[in-house]
């Protein structure tokens, strides 16, 4: 900015470029983007980040995290004040009080989710190569530190199918293990050969280190098969045990490789170069990714995580709708003799098997759900792993809709205490809408949102003589376009648009597509759904209007009515016409979404928002 005299905005305006950028790009291809977003706790504007996501829709290609630092963590100990750092001079530019800081951190996350926080200072002791750099940063879901220009280049073993009889009991099978793992770091291993990089940095770093990161998923489901209650101290030696053994094996199989084809480029004076060590073929192998579409893909469980529901309705094609019950569940219950349809579909409303009387007490104990679970077992959950994990955890500790802010800043300091890398929290219904529920009350709220979305047959009700409204200027690709949104007793009830100069193709065609959105709302259709159906559509021009993309003259229609439901011009609005976050439902398929490692993942066709 020296030759403008300017001042830059700081951090949280470019991320927003960055974001807009994202949401752009996604809109034309069939991979949807994902960033992360991580800064330092001594940055001047550490507050500004913190509170970035506080609107609920900012930042939606982002997930956010706090970079802490072992000094900071011991000032909110203390209670004191702690410097910020200029980022250009590294000196002190003002101080903060770590506390307060620490609880508006605790308060953001309670709220929406964000941000996460990374302890930056651990990350870096286990940096293999500090003579490259420090790490500041990681990929979107936090299990991968990188330094600039590396690449993920990520594996896991479905730890569900490396299990085995023996004298009529289930063990791991730690030879079958052992051969997959080796098998695997020779793939990834090869993958680094064989890929075609985006850039030349992004090639030379990953061949410079060479980072693989194995991992495992379907650890739920391998605890149901061997009878281990997820949130117990068995599962945690399990936990360890197969992540050490892992860690193990994996670090056995890059020596072999390095006595074959070389160490990596940068090993001398990373942290294995000493006297008598191995040479090693790659600088970390081990990471526990989320493995959201690759545990679709083999259909276990997700990572580490817990299971999320035993039995759920899926929606299909022409609203179809089908029970979906865990296999294993299923399996236990044919074979105990509880199982029963109406207790599947009883069990699809509530998630949980706890306290249901015709399902007997230890099948309720082992087959626990991720809400059953406290959230310090989450945390012991994960920092089992990271004890025997060269990169990091993605693990996200699931909070009921009634935890409060205590509770947060509790497992915060537990995840600090018990050697976490970071740690990332989401309080159920915390988003701008639930994006996946079992409880009776919210199947109850979607049963009537179902209907709302679906009225069959219903006639539109009359257009009132005088209705009233307000109309909105936005501007598109093809010029501005005037909408204007009118209300009845009931609620909105039509639109109108005038793009331009009047006649031609174009005005005829937003007409039909008024009148159309007119006779739905008048007939029963939720503004949401409405909404849903003309977000993201794309013609040739874009325009920007007050920093967003405005991707057609849909697009631009349906950002109006966004606003006339969130700020009614006079009165709140009809039950029936409030707008959720449709981020709730696939925008692929339609099925619920599933929040967990920071990302929206739907286990119906795979869609994830991260990438």
């Amino acid at each position: 900015m020296g030759s403008t005299g300017g001042i830059a905005s700081g951090p949280v305006s470019f991320l927003r470029v960055f974001d807009i950028a994202t949401d752009v790009i996604k809109q034309g291809g069939m991979r949807r983007g994902a960033n992360m977003a991580i800064l330092s706790i001594d940055h001047p504007d550490i507050l500004k980040f913190i509170c970035a996501k506080e609107k609920g829709k900012a930042f939606s290609n982002f997930n956010l995290s706090v970079a802490m630092t072992e000094g900071f963590m011991q000032a909110v100990d203390e209670g004191r004040d702690y410097d910020l750092i200029n980022p250009h001079t590294g000196q002190a530019d003002g101080h903060l009080n770590a506390r307060e800081v620490f609880d508006q951190i605790v308060d953001m996350a309670w709220r929406t989710g964000d941000p996460g926080i990374v302890f930056i200072d651990r990350i870096n002791r286990d940096n293999p190569t500090p003579k490259l750099g420090m790490i500041e940063s990681t990929n979107p879901c936090g299990e991968q530190p990188l330094l600039p220009y590396e690449s993920c280049n990520l594996g896991s073993i479905n730890l569900a199918r490396m299990l085995r009889e023996r004298g009529g009991m289930t063990e791991i099978d730690y030879d079958k293990l052992a051969r997959t793992i080796r098998l695997a770091v020779r793939f990834l291993d090869n993958t680094i050969e064989v890929n075609k990089f985006p850039s030349p940095q992004i090639e030379k770093m990953t061949r410079t280190t060479r980072k693989v990161g194995l991992g495992l998923m379907g650890f739920a489901d391998a605890l149901v098969c061997l009878g281990i209650p997820y949130d117990s101290d068995k599962a945690l030696e399990v936990a360890e045990s197969v992540m050490s053994f892992i860690t193990r094996e994996a670090t056995a199989a890059s020596a072999e490789l390095a006595e074959k084809r070389g160490p990596f480029p940068a090993f001398e004076g990373s942290i294995y170069d000493v006297p008598g060590g191995p040479k090693l073929r790659n600088a970390a192998r081990t990471t526990i990714a989320p493995t959201g579409t690759l545990s679709i893909i083999a259909g276990c469980s997700s990572g580490i995580e817990p299971l999320f529901a035993l039995s759920y309705i899926r929606t299909i094609l022409e609203g179809e709708r089908l029970l979906e019950i865990n296999p294993y569940f299923e399996e236990v219950a044919r074979k105990e003799g509880f199982y029963d349809e109406d207790l599947m579909k009883e069990l699809a409303t509530r998630g949980s098997a706890r306290d249901m009387d015709k399902v007997p007490q230890w099948v309720q104990q082992v087959f626990v759900t991720a809400h059953d679970i406290t959230p310090e077992w989450h945390v012991k959950t994960q920092a089992a792993f990271q004890k025997h994990t060269d990169n990091a955890v993605s693990k996200t500790v699931n909070f009921p809709h009634d935890a409060t802010k205590e509770d947060v800043a509790r497992v915060f300091r537990l995840a600090y205490e018990l050697g976490c890398k970071g740690i990332t929290i989401y309080r159920d219904r915390s988003k701008d809408s639930q994006v996946l529920s079992v409880s009776r009350e919210d199947t109850a709220v979607q049963e009537k949102e179902e209907k709302e979305l679906a009225p069959a047959g219903r006639a539109p009700r009359k257009r009132p003589r005088v209705t009233s409204g307000r109309t909105e200027r936005v501007s598109t690709g093809c010029g501005h376009i005037y909408v204007t949104v009118n209300r009845d007793e009931k609620g909105i009830c039509e639109v109108f648009s005038t793009l331009g100069k009047a006649g031609g193709c174009a005005s005829a065609q937003l007409e039909a597509i008024c009148r159309l959105i007119s006779l739905s709302l008048r007939s029963g259709v939720g503004v949401d759904a409405v909404v849903k159906h003309l977000r993201g559509i794309r013609c040739p021009s874009i325009a920007w209007e007050e920093g967003h993309a405005v991707l057609s003259c849909p697009d631009a229609i349906a950002s109006v009515l966004e606003k006339e439901v969130e700020e009614p011009l006079d009165k709140p609005v009809a039950e029936n016409s409030v707008v959720r976050n449709v981020a709730g439902q696939c925008p692929d398929c339609g099925n619920l979404l599933v929040y967990q490692e920071g990302c929206f993942l739907c286990r119906s066709c795979g869609y994830t928002k991260c990438g």
